[in-house]
């Protein structure tokens, strides 16, 4: 794809991001400072209210769209527009999987190259970083191809139940979207695909009897429980990329009634849509084999999977041949877990994982690389000055 600017202008967009490395830092430190789970909606709104400033620095408009039991969502857009232009989608959240008060022992800090804390890899970097692409444009004076519209949700972590309709309405108007998720392993590559999620929980009714008097007139809904089990892992396919997981099981009253009741949470990952719904139409199928029970099974298939479409590959190789220019190398990878990218991707084309680059995401060792996350916000800078694709559509 031609319209990538030269090497010249590309070295002035990377030293003007390095240049920006405060600025980055003293962002990335007030967003972790304001811890933001999930379910929190006070602590949400407060961190909304850390970005939100920013980007209005940057002359955007800012919507904020209140959630029922989220934090709410922020939307915004550029102030003054080209009339007739695309619009280029940059997705993101604020929400994080860490409680209030965990950064009593996981402090925000700065090693060398390294920033540590909850939230700093997955994604606080991320947002950090696309306002510190947005700023060097606007500092060089250089206007994106297409109108830049951020997204920011306060859900993404509990799978963007609130928000989802929001992702897919401007998805739908956009030529391409920009994910901030951090990237995949140390190396930092950009996630090409992701997998589906897809949640079930299947309740077994049986008929209760005194397991020592009168076992023959009960109806075990645990040794029910078994069989469905045993189905469930055997639709597990390595080789498609497809997994069905029981995560959890509970059931019974006690160890000398027969059990009445039990239940199981299933967990189903897949590559493909179609292998999603597929899996789908099997799990409801399943019927019971133990005489005297009855199954019941509720869920549906939650993220669709991020695929390698022909619109995402051509948007992947224009980060690479981004990249070159900015005397980079970069690959992409499968993931595992979903995000709002995979959504945005039943309609447009999608590039995810261009947040930022270090590792830990959920866990305690969780961290960012200053120096790889800024070349990467180099990379999106100059992605948003490249031509963008006509608009494809859904499907």
């Amino acid at each position: 794809m031609t319209g990538l600017p030269t090497g010249v202008e590309a070295e002035r967009i990377l030293q003007e991001v390095r240049w920006r490395r405060d600025q980055f830092l003293e962002l990335l430190e007030a967003l972790c400072l304001a811890e933001s789970p999930s379910h929190d909606a006070d602590r949400l709104r407060a961190v909304r209210e850390v970005l939100a400033p920013n980007l209005a620095a940057l002359g955007f408009i800012l919507r904020r769209l209140p959630g029922a039991s989220s934090g709410g969502q922020l939307y915004a857009r550029p102030r003054l527009r080209t009339r007739g232009a695309g619009v280029q989608l940059l997705l993101g959240h604020y929400d994080t999987v860490w409680p209030a008060g965990t950064l009593a022992t996981m402090p925000f800090a700065i090693e060398g190259d390294r920033v540590r804390g909850p939230g700093v890899f997955d994604m606080k970097g991320g947002l950090a970083q696309m306002v510190v692409a947005l700023a060097t444009l606007k500092g060089l004076n250089l206007e994106p191809a297409l109108t830049p519209v951020i997204f920011v949700n306060a859900d993404e972590e509990v799978g963007s139940r609130e928000s989802a309709a929001y992702v897919r309405r401007l998805s739908k108007i956009a030529n391409r979207a920009f994910v901030l998720e951090p990237s995949l392993g140390v190396e930092g590559r950009l996630k090409t695909a992701r997998k589906g999620v897809s949640r079930y929980t299947v309740t077994v009714k049986g008929r209760a009897a005194h397991a020592g008097l009168d076992a023959a007139s009960g109806a075990s809904a645990i040794l029910e429980l078994s069989h469905v089990i045993q189905s469930l892992f055997a639709m597990n396919d390595p080789d498609r990329g497809t997994t069905v997981n029981v995560g959890t099981i509970d059931g019974g009253l006690r160890p000398n009634v027969i059990a009445p009741q039990s239940r199981a949470v299933v967990d189903v990952r897949t590559m493909t849509l179609a292998d999603a719904e597929r899996l789908d139409a099997s799990i409801r199928a399943l019927r019971p084999a133990t005489p005297g029970t009855e199954l019941a099974i509720d869920g549906f298939i939650g993220r669709p999977p991020l695929e390698a479409t022909a619109r995402n590959r051509e948007l992947f190789e224009l980060a690479q041949s981004a990249a070159a220019v900015l005397g980079q190398e970069i690959s992409g990878g499968i993931a595992g877990g979903g995000s709002d990218g995979s959504t945005a991707s039943l309609y447009t084309a999608t590039l995810d994982g261009v947040g930022a680059v270090g590792d830990g995401a959920h866990a305690a060792h969780e961290y960012l690389e200053i120096g790889p996350t800024l070349d990467r916000a180099a990379l999106l800078a100059l992605l948003l000055l490249a031509p963008g694709p006509a608009r494809a559509g859904g499907g």
